[in-house]
């Protein structure tokens, strides 16, 4: 850094948000950074407004987790990591939950950019500590983003691709530098790299599996461990940033165990049982049913459905392209006709959900109707390698009346199949040039899903194809998805108001092939691949919008999944021992947030025996 660089790290300290000129344009310095516009939150803060600031610290609280685990690693492909293992580490920054996207300084306390985004620079908080009471250098992010790139799971590869570089330009200021082109999103990425104690893995297989409770900077500590059963965290009392803004109002728990449950029912009866504090339903029949409960009507169970605003993205069956059979894009479209969403919703889900009808729904991203004006101008570019329809019709997946006589959508998908040289013979569906039997197997992870599985599998029999379902165990399951070993699962996609470097690894041709990318479907396609790289560089909000908005289209026009459905709200039952903020954030169930109120905790065992 030259000179003039160096006074402004000196004087921003006491001008901050100041801005001067610099390669690049004029350099900003502030103590957070949003994607597009000025981040909610001035210099001064104090609280995120959904935090309470003066929540009491303390309390033990019981989560559930499902599976099994074993490892505390969580930065590398082999192993299964432990919930809650997280809390250990801290990135240069941190999100809020009330923007679409901005970034604060966690371990970092000033971040400097110039105005063409090309470069950016984080200024370490002198007090950041690692739990042995090192401190947190330049020299542990420089190392951080060199082994997790290098050595890491290889969605680091994928996430951090454009970042070729990072250099100490202070004593304790590290710059990153970027490739390709403009990518404003960039900035804000590598704030998000988790930050590693070079010194604690030295002399360590960073690539091995461990049940070592590993050095972090956050503000939990490991307790106690008992390889995949359950974990158990405290809370540490010299956590270097606990009176951070960022941090006030969180962290509130003094303990936190996580119990390790490998069936989804004895998982519910264990939390109505009161051995779980707090219990996520995603089962809309359990969610109308299991729950007339005295506890309940009595309120010492809270049960409670919380309205957000997250985008949904999207959950589907997901076809495996990998394999010769769901090639053909007409093939993958004319299966969607066997799932009869509407029979599904009404008889299994107490019509609770919405039918699922972009990988961004739920939000202002999502495409609907014809393109826009926006839209074309992204999209005409590529009109001779698209399906018409992305022109011409507004994407809506297969419905039904829900009577469960699906008759007319089964001749549909005939009509289609046989148009792409399948068709019934001897019984079974058979290409007529490969003598291809389409047959083919459903991997789940949890047998809740079978009663959804299974009718639809029933469809598919009626024309001709066998398909499976078959229920693994977390480790294989997790094993199988790092390899692609697998013909269709049911997946999704999670999706935020600021989509960017992430889409590489959902749909690039680059990540289809790395073990462990999230390219669950194996998409290979050059304008899915250019489309990514617009949404990336996207100069506004509108354009973000409008590029998007194309991106999601093509996707859905592909038929690379058969889409399912999206609630956008919280289902959540807890027993009534929690403090809980006024004000809910916007895109973030917060239970970080919560806390133990000493007097409900007190009470609880006593109230619970008296409606019980």
């Amino acid at each position: 850094m030259n000179r003039f660089g160096w006074c402004l790290v000196m004087v921003a300290f006491v001008l901050p948000g100041i801005s001067t000129a610099q390669d690049g344009g004029e350099v900003h310095r502030a103590h957070a950074i949003a994607m597009h516009g000025t981040p909610k939150y001035g210099a001064d803060f104090e609280h995120f407004e959904y935090t309470n600031p003066d929540a009491p610290k303390g309390g033990r609280v019981v989560f559930s987790a499902f599976g099994s685990y074993d490892s505390l690693h969580p930065f590398i492909l082999k192993g299964q990591s432990a919930a809650g293992v997280g809390n250990l580490f801290e990135s240069l920054t941190m999100s809020s939950s009330d923007e679409a996207f901005s970034r604060y300084g966690l371990l970092a306390e000033a971040i400097e950019w110039p105005e063409d985004r090309s470069w950016v620079a984080y200024t370490l908080r002198p007090e950041a500590r690692w739990q042995d009471g090192q401190p947190v250098t330049v020299e542990d992010v420089i190392w951080s983003l060199e082994t997790l790139k290098s050595q890491g799971h290889p969605g680091f590869r994928q996430y951090f691709a454009s970042v070729t570089g990072a250099e100490r330009t202070g004593p304790r200021t590290v710059r990153f530098s970027f490739s390709g082109p403009t990518n404003r999103e960039l900035p804000l990425i590598i704030g998000e790299l988790p930050i590693l104690p070079k010194h604690y893995w030295q002399g360590r297989d960073f690539q091995a599996t461990t049940l070592e409770a590993p050095l972090g900077s956050g503000p939990y500590r490991v307790k106690a461990v008992d390889p995949g059963r359950s974990i158990t965290y405290e809370l540490d009392p010299n956590y270097w940033g606990k009176d951070l803004p960022v941090n006030r109002g969180k962290n509130n728990y003094g303990v936190m165990h996580y119990e390790y449950y490998r069936d989804r029912g004895v998982q519910r009866e264990a939390f109505k049982a009161g051995k779980i504090d707090f219990f996520s339903e995603n089962v809309a029949k359990e969610w109308a049913t299991a729950y007339d409960l005295s506890t309940v009507r009595n309120g010492v169970v809270n049960k409670r459905l919380i309205p957000h605003e997250n985008p949904q993205g999207m959950q589907a069956f997901v076809f495996n392209t990998r394999r010769k059979m769901f090639k053909d894009r007409q093939v993958r479209a004319a299966l969607a006709y066997a799932f009869d969403f509407e029979w599904t919703n009404q008889n299994l889900f107490y019509g609770a959900y919405k039918r699922t009808k972009s990988y961004f729904s739920n939000s202002e991203l999502a495409s609907s109707d014809l393109p826009g004006e926006g839209e074309l101008a992204v999209l005409e570019p590529y009109r001779d390698q698209l399906p018409p329809e992305v022109f011409t019709e507004a994407y809506e997946p297969p419905m039904t009346d829900g009577s469960g006589n699906l008759r007319g959508n089964l001749r549909t998908a005939l009509r289609l199949l046989k148009g792409a040289g399948w068709d019934i013979q001897d019984g079974a569906l058979t290409h007529g040039d490969s003598g291809l039997v389409m047959q083919f197997e459903v991997m789940l992870v949890s047998p809740d899903f079978e009663r959804v599985v299974l009718p639809f599998t029933k469809n598919l029999e009626r024309l001709g194809i066998a398909a499976d379902v078959r229920t693994v165990d977390t480790a294989q399951y997790q094993q199988r998805m790092d390899s692609f070993d697998f013909d269709v699962v049911v997946g999704g996609w999670g999706q935020s108001l600021s989509p960017g470097n992430e889409q590489r690894n959902y749909w690039h041709s680059q990540a289809a092939d790395i073990p462990g990318s999230r390219n669950t479907a194996g998409i290979q396609d050059p304008v899915v691949d250019e489309l990514i790289e617009l949404v990336i560089s996207a100069p506004d909000r509108d354009g973000l919008i409008a590029r998007t908005r194309a991106l999601d289209r093509v996707l859905l026009w592909n038929h690379y999944v058969i889409p399912h459905w999206h609630l956008a709200a919280y289902r959540v039952l807890y027993w009534d021992k929690f403090g809980t903020p006024e004000i809910m954030p916007k895109y973030d169930l917060g239970v970080q947030y919560w806390w133990v109120a000493p007097d409900l905790d007190a009470s609880l065992a006593e109230r619970r025996d008296a409606v019980q």
